[in-house]
């Protein structure tokens, strides 16, 4: 009797109780809520990073969970790196060492695999960012790998969208990822770690509204004849995930909004005609 996990039985469902094309469940915290997790964390590598994040955001894919932090844009803080025409993009990638994963060891700084992951995240934000409107600055990004079950460069990938965006990072479209893989003649999508072990597989980045493909990843060979199909299959898939992006970005813009809007109302009731700054120091209303 083999110990080996079985992969789709014969009724069509995966190890973990999905069908072929389901999707794991995806949750998603933007803004004050994800600094405030992942500040807690005495082993993070944002200990390093002392000044509270511009934008943040925890992205769970199923048992994978990343969080996101970006700080800037801001001045360059080694002068001699600075772009004189454009933001430099800085990308670091750490795994903590409760996040489990095959090796099950802590993975420094200098690791392949995280080297990896951060030089391919690099290159699928150059082109997406407008890094033309802030000359001589920085934007670092900072991607912690909480818990690992496959997926991580597509979970990193989706995480580091939402951040920019609750950075209020200028981007020509957002970009949204997926792993699919083939096995036998079927395409699963949004794959497991034992899933990602038994099968070739690729990661496909896109933006949603100009379909251009910013990234493609595959770590194994999969048949020509069989590609574009798998490939066909995940950009369709990335609408999906591109929708549930789309309502945390528009569940945090009416929390923002609400707030904003309570904050005013709480001035404008202060003392008769005078408003309040944060101070304590009052002045008049102009007419």
């Amino acid at each position: 009797m083999s110990s080996r996990i079985e992969i789709l039985n014969a009724g069509g469902y995966r190890s973990d109780g999905r069908t072929q094309y389901e999707l794991r469940s995806m949750t998603i915290i933007l803004g004050d809520s994800a600094k405030s997790l992942s500040e807690n964390l005495d082993d993070s590598f944002s200990n390093l990073y002392p000044n509270a994040a511009d934008g943040s955001a925890i992205v769970m894919h199923g048992l994978t969970e990343v969080s996101v932090r970006v700080f800037g844009p801001r001045e360059a803080q080694i002068r001699r790196e600075a772009i004189h025409d454009r933001a430099k993009i800085n990308v670091q990638v750490v795994m903590l060492p409760f996040s489990g994963g095959t090796a099950n060891r802590r993975r420094g700084r200098g690791d392949k695999r995280l080297l990896e992951l951060a030089a391919a995240i690099e290159s699928t934000f150059e082109s997406v960012i407008q890094t033309g409107l802030y000359p001589r600055s920085q934007i670092d990004i900072v991607v912690e790998i909480h818990q690992q079950d496959g997926g991580v460069l597509h979970s990193a990938i989706n995480g580091v969208t939402l951040a920019l965006t609750d950075a209020g990072v200028a981007m020509y479209d957002q970009v949204v990822a997926v792993s699919a893989g083939l096995h036998s003649t079927a395409v699963l999508l949004d794959l497991s770690h034992y899933e990602e072990n038994d099968m070739p597989f690729l990661t496909v980045a896109v933006m949603p509204r100009s379909k251009k493909v910013t990234l493609l990843n595959m770590e194994s060979r999969l048949h020509v004849t069989r590609f574009e199909h798998v490939f066909k299959v995940g950009c369709e898939a990335a609408e999906i995930i591109r929708t549930e992006m789309g309502n945390a970005i528009m569940a945090r813009t009416h929390a923002l909004a609400s707030s904003a809007m309570t904050g005013e109302l709480g001035q404008t009731q202060r003392g008769g005609g005078n408003l309040i700054d944060e101070s304590g120091m009052a002045y008049e209303m102009e007419e």
